[in-house]
């Protein structure tokens, strides 16, 4: 897909908010709010700060975000399928149900989920197939609801892009996507992410690729990487650096608009 126009847009995870939003000193209203202040076009609401999962709820942060002309480009929750009990992956694929609903409802295209890791004494490849089966449940049903399930690359089985693609392809349906994180990969990172790329629905932008060495991404190279592959979705900043969030999340993402718009 080389040459083919692109449009990426800018918006931010609640997540990059979590000192304060886990005190409940602020709220996902106030992170809309901050994120129209700094003129993004639109919000990744993470479902770890959800007030509740009703419906006037949910109503009411899809309406705020209308209100300033925010696209909710995802939500957001934590999953674990690699488990060798498979009543517990069940549960799980029953909570990222839940979650589809809400993220239907918010009118948003895609729910982040995470695979996990294998337990003590299962390998990899035990791991990946529970979580293929799993997420071939959730897919099912993400289709009837039109919503897209995008897997992170979160470390444990989703640590290298290799397995990315090969769960990728072996999930094989068209509700099924990656939430492509920048910064989780390692060692070659922009060769991970070119490999993981064809199948992002919705992208992480990290403060750093290596935040031991405190090392910046070079998001122009980032960019040359997604355009290639066509694609023209959201780059979300999720802050996880050091700095007080209010100060540092206005700054990081005037990075990325200028590297993405």
């Amino acid at each position: 897909m080389s040459g083919a126009i692109t449009m990426i847009k800018v918006g931010c995870a609640a997540y990059s908010y979590n000192a304060y939003l886990e005190k409940k000193e602020m709220k996902l209203e106030d992170f809309i709010e901050e994120c129209h202040r700094m003129s993004l076009d639109g919000v990744e609401l993470t479902g770890y700060y959800f007030e509740s999962m009703d419906a006037g709820y949910v109503d009411k942060l899809k309406r705020l975000a209308a209100r300033k002309g925010l696209a909710i480009s995802g939500a957001g929750m934590g999953s674990n399928f690699c488990q060798a009990d498979k009543a517990k992956r069940e549960k799980e694929v029953q909570e990222v149900k839940k979650w589809i609903d809400v993220t239907q409802r918010l009118g948003a295209p895609c729910l982040r989920v995470f695979a996990g890791q294998p337990p003590s004494g299962y390998t990899e490849e035990q791991a990946t197939e529970w979580t293929i089966g799993a997420l071939r449940a959730c897919c099912e049903y993400a289709a009837q609801r039109g919503t897209i399930v995008a897997l992170e690359n979160h470390g444990g089985i989703t640590s290298r892009a290799a397995n990315v693609v090969k769960i990728a392809k072996a999930v094989n349906s068209e509700w099924f996507g990656i939430n492509l994180d920048l910064g989780n990969y390692h060692g070659d990172i922009y060769g991970e992410m070119d490999m993981t790329a064809p199948y992002a629905v919705h992208s992480h932008a990290k403060m750093f690729e290596d935040q031991a060495a405190l090392k910046r991404l070079d998001y122009a190279r980032v960019r040359r990487i997604l355009d290639s592959h066509g694609y023209n979705g959201f780059v979300s900043l999720e802050y996880e650096g050091p700095d007080d969030s209010k100060v540092a999340v206005p700054k990081e993402t005037a990075l990325l608009l200028e590297a993405f718009r």
